[in-house]
């Protein structure tokens, strides 16, 4: 199978169904980040006195966010149930049924009881119900991101990838918006009771735009024109595309896994750890992190799309190391600014955090990640290695609450942690092969 030349102009369906993927991806990224925000914002400021009051708050906090932590743990297992359908039934076929899956379970946590209510059984169903949001959305990113790369003209699959997320970064504006309004709306007491149950409820209407988004969506060419190809060599293997990754392709695995997993602790650190620490430990209002959230997403689009940019201009190894090397610099001063309780300065470092680790790096690395994998079984990959990260980033918060609290309020352990695993992700950046504008129907791996 040989690949379109770099310069053979698009037809008129491969540019509408482009437009489709794009918006698609953008679209459904972004009610995947909404689902995430509305939830991590919640565990920082609501959950730990709506379903764990009867502990001190810094129990309670650990409570919200192992609540949070287990839907990561997941995600993984959505990744592999939904693998064996992303390279056999296609990319659609997956990202529409997440979608629904994702869209239900947040819906229903605006719904569930209160501790008050019912006791115990409250952070029980609300930790199923986080169960069934990060099952869904273990193949949601990794989904939109292959489909957007193979979608894509060669020269320009880093900008277009990318655009996984912009949507990220607008789904967390769009969440942070919710909030301010909520917060705005009701006084504190109505805000516990049942005032962070609408922006539970609101994920419905953002499921519905991001259906009718994907509902004309096809798969890539690439996807549907290596499909004998790949259908044979799994009955000549008699093995599932998950299989075949993790006996063929465990090296590149291991290489996403370390690629991402360094960025997955420091963007959820940004976006959702800080919230609680300038509340519990700088004694700064609710408004003031969920503000800097907001203009933090804002800039984060630009960031995320930015860095795709170029990494199509300079290669995905120099985009993502430049963005590695100052996440390895940023947080040591940038608890420093936290600690002064200056709204400026902590708008600044939450901003910083989006532009840098929640979107500019994932920006550069979605082709990256796509590109390491041949044809036969890029979605299973993809997904393997970025699941598998993305728990050690959801449990993030988790850790540094405990690593908080066992060093009575310093924040140096945590800094220390975010420090070393991005040196461990830079240096895997420097051992990995460069694969901008790659051949994406070869079965082979990148080496």
């Amino acid at each position: 199978m040989t690949a379109t030349p770099v310069h053979a102009p698009l037809t008129d369906a491969e540019r509408i169904n482009l437009r489709r993927a794009k918006w698609g991806g953008l679209v459904g990224t972004a009610l995947e980040q909404y689902d995430f925000v509305i939830y991590g914002t919640a565990s920082a400021l609501v959950f730990n006195a709506v379903f764990f009051p009867e502990v001190s708050p810094a129990v309670g906090y650990l409570g919200s966010f192992g609540a949070y932590a287990v839907g990561f743990f997941a995600r993984p297992l959505g990744g592999l149930f939904f693998a064996r359908f992303g390279d056999r039934l296609g990319r659609k076929w997956v990202l529409v049924s997440t979608l629904y899956l994702m869209g239900i379970a947040t819906f229903l946590i605006g719904a569930l009881p209160t501790f008050g209510q019912v006791g115990i059984l409250a952070p029980v169903l609300l930790v199923l119900l986080r169960c069934l949001q990060g099952f869904g959305a273990g193949a949601e990113m990794a989904g939109g991101s292959v489909l957007l790369t193979e979608t894509a003209p060669i020269g320009r699959r880093g900008r277009t990838g990318s655009l996984v997320w912009v949507g990220a970064s607008a789904g967390t504006a769009l969440g942070a918006v919710v909030w301010l309004v909520v917060q705005a709306l009701f006084p504190a007491d109505a805000l516990l009771t049942w005032g962070w149950r609408v922006v539970f409820f609101s994920s419905i209407l953002v499921t519905i735009a991001a259906y009718v988004m994907r509902r004309k969506l096809h798969d890539s060419a690439v996807f549907t024109e290596t499909r004998e190809q790949r259908e044979a060599a799994a009955v000549e293997e008699r093995l599932s595309p998950v299989a075949a990754v993790w006996r063929n392709g465990r090296r590149n695995v291991a290489r996403v896994f370390l690629l991402v997993a360094g960025v997955s602790v420091n963007s959820y650190t940004y976006q959702v750890f800080m919230g609680s620490y300038l509340v519990s430990q700088v004694g700064v209002d609710k408004w003031v992190f969920t503000q800097a959230l907001l203009i933090g997403a804002i800039c984060g689009m630009g960031g995320a799309y930015f860095f795709g940019w170029l990494a199509d201009r300079l290669g995905r190894r120099p985009a993502y190391g430049s963005c590695a090397v100052v996440m390895i610099l940023l947080p040591v001063p940038a608890f420093l600014m936290l600690d002064t309780g200056d709204p400026w300065l902590i708008t600044l470092v939450i901003v910083l955090g989006f532009v840098f680790a929640a979107e500019g790096s994932v920006g550069a690395q979605t082709a990256f990640l796509s590109e390491l994998f041949g044809s036969r079984y890029r979605y299973a990959g993809v997904t393997l290695g970025r699941e598998l990260a993305s728990v050690v980033g959801g449990a993030g918060p988790l850790v540094f609450s405990a690593l908080l609290t066992w060093a009575a309020g310093s924040w140096v352990p945590v800094a220390v942690v975010m420090m070393l695993v991005m040196v461990i992700s830079l240096f895997t950046t420097l051992r990995a092969p460069e694969t901008r504008d790659r051949d994406l129907y070869t079965t082979a791996d990148a080496a």
